[in-house]
């Protein structure tokens, strides 16, 4: 008895749990939960961007830079970085945080260029493993050895935007059990104490229960591993805020027009340029870091006419699917498609993501994923799925392109190729150049860029510590746990979903968002009106976006501050009015600018993979009216339309009359007036009546018919293909009236997309240039 009572001693019982979690937790605690009280946090408010721009202005007011003095005019920065994305805004708080005077200017939105559109992965990548491996290649063995180090200190810092996530690789043949069990098992071990979950191998039925989507036919078993998963542009505007409450001085929408020089031949500032008000001014700082990413070249360009360009970016398209296309927390890998590149297909923000594709780009500032990627993307998805489930081009709810900044570094020979991971560089007059990477080691990249600048800028008696970015908690982290979003619904009555999505988006700032939502009048919810009723953002968030994260479009909100545009293109058109009606109440809109805003967005969501033909029978919304004058105008403009209407649609309605009564069948719902009798006349100049009673068309005749249809005449046979192919109807050889209009249907979200270019076969990609999928 009392060897028992000395085993199961409290003591012995501690110990024990302890190890166990050690073990479990694979050597660290993720997202610990740091609130000890229920009380929110103490409030915040940023500088307007107002006060930023005229604390840049003062900079700029002074005249002889000397050292150790200061005119009385204004005070130079330290640093001006030029670009707001993940390497800018992580610059700027590693610079911040030492103690240094920094100023960030972004020629668009912070985080509106690569990124915000990103794979969402915070990983080592198991592919540069695999060439490390198979390769012997050191370079990519301490690529993977970085990566993972920062993953671990990537899920620390923000805690409440990123989490864990298992991913699953499937197996379809025996041999490749153990081929890639030992490989997901040496990334557990690359890892070490900073892993996450060790991975584990799942039998045929397991992974059929887990992911039951999956393809059974052939399928062995899985392999699932673990990597991280953050909410990109959430991320990069934490990033931004904690550089400013570090005392940095940021300002979006303000590009560099030129570089200024001292008379030593040396940086010394530049010309900015304010994109709102197209007003120009001069800041004055030390030093200058280009983090421009793909536009890298650009202010190389500037500082050097004779600049010959080390970037070579390659395009990223990813797509946007249903729920019901995932499980909701496990995503899957594909580790070689058709053309050998890696593509995911994962869980994120309530719906499915799949990418990325890895095609020769050239540098723009909006880039548009192309047909051509779209329909690949699916067409890999389509692979791994079951057969009962019908991957339609009409399910993508959204789409974009990306550019990775693939670099060469400009000090070392032609022949040496792309750098794999990042280069820093000084060129003779001083510009700082950080370029490449990705998203998980920004904060390494960060570190040493800084590091570099201090020793070139001679700023070693102006920091007061080193780097801290290791354990500096991002904006929202201090007061934030994972039951914090109990807490918002018992004080402001919020719906389940709305808070858990405010927790996770915004951490202890969501009792800000708070704090500002409008009642909504109902018995439940009391707070918190929906943007859009299928998704979680609410009213409160736009404010919040305007006064607290710099906001200044309706794209901005649309696509940065909340993700809704990446999530469901046609959510984001329905709430636009309403996006720009709380934003001119901010921000003092006038009815033409609120027309403008919805001009410029309807613009911008054309290019988030809505089809033309669905942006050219969508109306282009109207802003919500404001008094008696602007709801008369409105009035007036909708009773011109109708009666414009009316005349156009009077002959094609009097042809419709006296044929047969057309039900809604599959796929109506997406033609306009008079356009199912246009295509009922076609199909009957070809159809017979066959044994069973059914008019039928031959399938090789479909095109023909299609042709001859007004709005149709430019289907070509690749794109019948595909939809015949998408419909389950290739190889059938009738085809009767309703399937004839489901084709057609799908014809108008796929055909009249624009035509995809070609590039010829598709090459396969080296690991090197993949980006490992991000």
């Amino acid at each position: 008895m009392a060897i028992l009572s000395r085993v199961f001693s409290r003591r012995t019982l501690a110990y024990a749990t302890g190890g166990t979690a050690l073990f479990v937790g694979g050597g660290y605690c993720l997202s610990c939960p740091t609130m000890v009280t229920r009380r929110p946090p103490p409030p915040w408010t940023p500088p307007s961007r107002s006060e930023m721009l005229k604390e840049l202005k003062e900079s700029g007011a002074i005249k002889t830079l000397t050292k150790g003095t200061q005119s009385s005019e204004g005070e130079e920065f330290d640093l001006l970085i030029v670009g707001g994305g993940a390497t800018g805004a992580g610059c700027a708080v590693d610079a911040a945080s030492r103690g240094l005077k920094v100023a960030l200017v972004e020629r668009d939105d912070f985080s509106a260029g690569t990124s915000s559109k990103s794979t969402k992965l915070v990983h080592g990548g198991v592919r540069y493993l695999q060439k490390a491996v198979f390769e012997l290649d050191y370079d990519q063995y301490k690529l993977v050895r970085e990566s993972l180090h920062e993953r671990r200190i990537f899920l620390q810092t923000a805690p409440y935007l990123s989490q864990m996530l298992p991913i699953m690789l499937p197996i379809y043949k025996y041999w490749q059990v153990p081929y890639y069990l030992v490989g997901c098992k040496m990334y557990d071990f690359l890892a070490g104490k900073e892993n996450m979950e060790t991975s584990y191998l799942m039998s045929k039925g397991k992974a059929l229960e887990t992911f039951p989507m999956l393809k059974s036919d052939g399928l062995v078993g899985a392999v699932v591993y673990y990597d991280g998963q953050h909410n990109d542009a959430r991320m990069n505007i934490a990033l931004i805020m904690s550089a400013v409450k570090h005392g940095a001085v940021v300002a979006n929408y303000c590009e560099v027009t030129k570089l200024l020089k001292g008379e030593d031949g040396k940086l010394n500032g530049a010309k900015v340029k304010d994109n709102l008000t197209g007003q120009e001014f001069n800041v004055r700082a030390k030093g200058i870091i280009n983090a421009t990413g793909p536009f890298s070249d650009a202010l190389l360009t500037l500082d050097d006419p004779k600049h010959e360009p080390i970037v070579q970016p390659s395009s990223g398209v990813h797509i946007t699917l249903p729920n019901y296309y995932s499980p909701r927390k496990m995503g899957l890998l594909d580790p070689a498609t058709s053309d050998g590149r890696v593509i995911f297909f994962l869980p994120w923000q309530g719906n499915t993501i799949a990418g990325t594709t890895d095609s020769p780009a050239r540098v723009s500032r909006d880039p548009i994923a192309s047909e051509e990627d779209i329909r690949w993307v699916l067409d890999e998805v389509r692979n791994y799925l079951s057969p009962d489930i019908k991957v339609r081009r009409g399910d993508v709810l959204s789409a974009w392109s990306g550019l990775r900044p693939l670099v060469r570094d400009p000090s070392a020979e032609k022949t040496e190729g792309l750098v794999r991971n990042h280069i820093i560089h000084v060129s003779e007059d001083g510009l700082l150049t950080i370029a490449g990477g990705k998203w998980t080691t920004y904060r390494a990249m960060a570190e040493e860029t800084i590091d570099k600048a201090v020793e070139t800028f001679k700023l070693q008696g102006r920091v007061k510590s080193g780097c801290v970015t290791d354990t500096l908690r991002l904006v929202g982290s201090d007061g934030w746990s994972r039951n914090m979003f109990i807490g918002l619904i018992q004080t402001y009555g919020l719906e389940t979903d709305v808070a858990r999505h405010l927790s996770e988006n915004y951490g202890d700032r969501a009792w800000t968002v708070c704090s500002l939502a409008e009642p909504t009048g109902e018995s439940w919810p009391l707070y918190g009106k929906r943007l859009a009723h299928q998704y979680p953002f609410i009213d409160a968030e736009v404010r919040y976006a305007v006064r607290h994260e710099y906001a200044q479009t309706a794209i901005d909100v649309l696509a940065r501050r909340t993700r809704l545009s990446f999530l469901n293109a046609r959510a984001a058109l329905d709430a636009l009015p309403r996006v720009v009606d709380i934003m001119a109440d901010e921000l003092g809109w006038s009815y033409a600018e609120r027309q403008r805003q919805i001009t410029n967005a309807v613009a911008f969501l054309g290019s988030m993979g809505l089809t033309p033909a669905f942006m050219a029978a969508a109306n282009i919304p109207e802003p919500i009216p404001r008094g008696w004058a602007e709801k008369a105008r409105g009035a007036l403009w909708r009773a011109g339309v109708g009666a414009v209407n009316l005349v156009l649609l009077r002959q094609p309605a009097a042809a419709a009359e006296g044929s047969e009564h057309f039900g809604l069948g599959p796929g109506r719902s997406k033609f306009e007036a008079g356009e199912v009798a246009a295509l009922r006349n076609g199909f009957g100049t070809r159809a017979k009546v066959g044994a069973d009673g059914v008019e039928k068309v031959q399938t090789e005749e479909v095109l023909g018919v299609l042709q001859a249809v007004p709005g149709y005449s430019e289907i070509s046979k690749k794109e019948l293909d595909y939809v015949l192919e998408e419909a389950g109807l290739k190889g059938q050889g009738e085809i009767g009236f309703d399937e004839f209009i489901e084709i057609s249907g799908n014809l108008k979200e796929v055909a009249f997309a624009p035509t995809p270019k070609k590039h010829g076969a598709r090459r396969r990609i080296p690991v090197e240039k993949s980006g490992g999928g991000v």
